[in-house]
């Protein structure tokens, strides 16, 4: 378990530092909002989902696409908006859907996917078909009506789904103090017919331990889950690079967090549990061709035909 934690970590980190390496060519037309910092909570969740549950997501979808489907393909072929991706480069970086893998879709508006994925769990539970729906969300959304409306709804047909707020402490560049007349959002979470969990960690089999203790409870006692996980998001809002000169957060906190990056902090069990340096390395390489391969692939595409752009309408 711990060397596919790695794994899929690694593959979320080289696949969005090709990103960066590449953003600037202005081949990809896309906004980027990128998930560095953040892979723990998307692989520890996704890793303690059935490979049939259903996952929603925000616009900063990168690890969660990568920590469910595995498809870097896929991936780069719609940041790079070619006829090779499934939305044929319709959707970007801000609404990735791969749903025979269970990822369902993102929105660039926030909120607005939770509503939506209270819906699909109302159908899993009308189906009967023993699917969990987890949506990801940050903190920000959760100052919007329908983040309550789907909670309160969620909590009175109790449907089989998890929410997961991926806190950062922050909306764009506001802090929570600028925003929230509340203290603590799991203590309000705590008043409704909810589980409710939470946690500050970089720590993936932490966050894995934390979601399988939340499907196991979500089950049993036929409930649905919050989960309140924080993190540090290392770059801008949205581009590929750093703000801090912004003014708004401090590199201190940064070098902080980064001193237990997700990343090599999974990559130190590896070694205490005894996995060689050579090893380790091997396991990089196979994910470093894989998401070259995968880069060049997406650069040599086809764009669609013009014609592409009817496909798929209403009207």
């Amino acid at each position: 378990m711990n060397l596919r934690f790695y794994k899929k970590l690694y593959l979320i980190r080289r696949s969005e530092e090709q990103i960066v390496a590449h953003y600037s060519e202005d081949q990809m037309k896309t906004p980027m909002h990128m998930s560095m910092g953040a892979e723990a909570i998307a692989v520890g969740v996704c890793e303690a989902l059935e490979a049939r549950d259903q996952v929603f997501g925000t616009y900063r979808s990168h690890a969660l696409y990568l920590a469910k489907t595995e498809d870097t393909d896929d991936f780069f072929a719609e940041l790079y908006g070619r006829e090779t991706a499934l939305l044929k480069g319709k959707g970007g970086s801000m609404h990735l859907c791969a749903p025979d893998h269970g990822f369902m879709g993102t929105s660039a508006v926030v909120a607005s996917i939770i509503p939506v994925a209270a819906g699909c769990a109302f159908a899993n539970k009308r189906a009967n078909n023993g699917r969990m729906v987890t949506v990801f969300f940050g903190d920000g959304a959760v100052e919007e009506g329908v983040f309550w409306e789907s909670l309160n709804l969620a909590c009175l047909m109790k449907l089989p789904m998890l929410f997961v707020c991926e806190d950062n402490g922050l909306a764009v560049h506001a802090s929570k103090a600028e925003r929230q007349g509340f203290e603590s959002i799991t203590e309000i979470v705590s008043k409704f017919n909810c589980l409710v969990y939470e946690a500050e960690t970089t720590d993936t089999e932490a966050i894995y331990n934390l979601t399988r203790q939340a499907v196991k409870q979500v089950n049993a006692q036929l409930m649905p889950a919050f989960l309140r996980l924080e993190y540090f998001r290392y770059l801008e809002h949205v581009g590929v690079n750093e703000d801090f000169d912004a003014g708004y957060r401090r590199r201190d906190e940064f070098e902080q967090w980064l001193s237990e990056d997700p990343v090599s902090l999974q990559r130190k069990k590896l070694r205490a549990l005894g996995w060689a340096e050579g090893a380790i390395e091997a396991v990089e390489a196979q994910i470093n061709d894989k998401v070259a391969r995968s880069l060049r692939k997406a650069q040599e595409a086809e764009f669609c035909n013009v014609s592409e752009l009817f496909g798929g309408v209403f009207t």
